[in-house]
Formats: structure tokens, sequence, C-alpha cells
């Protein structure tokens, strides 16, 4: 993908594509200074000299326009700064991605602890889990087994995440979707206890006018 570059002025740049100094082919252009004040249509040679006099780089910016438009700038500099703003967007872009863990309703203690260092893992990716309870045979008959299960989840998991739906049984299976939530469900709980006294005093305050 072509790196573009927005410089002031408003005006895009493709930055694998764009000539710059001595590969201006052009005999003259409308330059622009290295604050993108107008300096008028002067010869190449005549822009490369003030480039020069000023330690900068020549920069075609708009190589279709009648002359071209180039500018004065370090554009070695410049697409230094650009590459390190789009790496930096890079690492704070994040998709967050459901994951699946499914579990028996008979499963061992130490079994479970280990689903939950997995999901534990994916939170800490700022993932969100969903906890699947499947059930073969008559063990559907015994859907509170499952439902506890998703309690002691729940519990287990209070100080990283928070239940994102209610438990949700669906043919032999029961499960529920848990999300990150910095500081834990119970983080989540006082925050909604908050809102819910500030939605009471502001109610109170308007019976009272």
């Amino acid at each position: 993908m072509p790196l573009f570059l927005f410089l002031k002025g408003g005006v895009f740049i493709n930055a694998k594509s764009v000539r710059i100094n001595n590969q201006i082919r052009a005999r003259e252009v409308r330059l622009l200074g290295e604050e993108g004040n107008q300096l008028g249509v002067v010869s190449v040679d005549t822009a490369l000299r003030m480039a020069q006099e000023a330690q900068l780089d020549l920069v075609e910016i708009a190589p279709n326009a009648v002359p071209p438009v180039a500018r004065i700038m370090d554009f070695g500099k410049y697409m230094y700064e650009m590459t390190k703003k789009e790496k930096t967007a890079k690492k704070k872009q994040h998709q967050t991605e459901l994951k699946e863990i499914q579990i028996r309703p008979n499963i061992f203690e130490h079994d479970l602890e280990i689903k939950l260092d997995q999901a534990r893992k994916f939170f800490e990716k700022k993932h969100k889990v969903k906890f699947v309870i499947k059930f073969r045979g008559r063990e559907s008959q015994h859907a509170e087994d499952g439902m506890k299960i998703l309690g002691d989840i729940k519990e287990n998991l209070s100080d990283v995440a928070a239940p994102d739906t209610e438990a949700k049984i669906e043919g032999k299976r029961i499960f529920q979707i848990f999300t990150f939530v910095k500081g834990g469900s119970r983080k989540k709980t006082n925050n909604e206890e908050e809102t819910n006294a500030e939605a009471q005093n502001e109610e109170d305050s308007s019976e009272e006018i």
C-alpha cells in the first residue's frame, strides 16, 4: 500500500512515487516555501538553489499541475514522522474477537482452572469470551449444573471480566458471553450503582421543583 503524506495546506503526495530535487523534470515550478507560503513560478534551477540554501529538499507535490507545484521541505524528516505516526496508529488499533471456550458439565476443578487461565489470556488482549456448557444425552435435564458452573466462572473472573449477556439455554447447551472490564465486574457494578444514584438524585430534585 503506498504511503500518502498530508502536507500543511491540504496537499496529499505519494511518498513512493514522488520526485524530489534533481529527479524533477519540469523546467519551472510553482514554488511553495517550507511553511506552505506562495513563492511564485520560478525555474527548477532557482527552486533547487533556494532549497539547497535552506538545507532542505525540493519536493514535487502536484506533478500534473501546469506548471507543476513543488515545495521546499525536509522530506526525510517528514517521511520519518509520518511513518512513526502510522506505526503508533496501528498499535492503537485493536480488533476485539469473540473467543469460545467449551466446558462439560462434569468438568473437574483442575480442568476448569485451566479453562479460566485460558480465558484470562484472552481478556488480557481485550477479547470477549463465550463460555459454552455442552450437555450430552440426559445431562441436559440438569441445566442447573451448567448455571452453577457459569456462576463459578463469573466469581473467579470478577477481577478482570463481567457478563456481557445473560446466560442462555440453546438446545443441549448453555452459554454466556463475558467481556473484559478494567477493575473487574465489581467496578462495573459500582459504576452502575453510582449512575443509578445520580439518576435518583435528579428525580428527587425535579420533584422538589
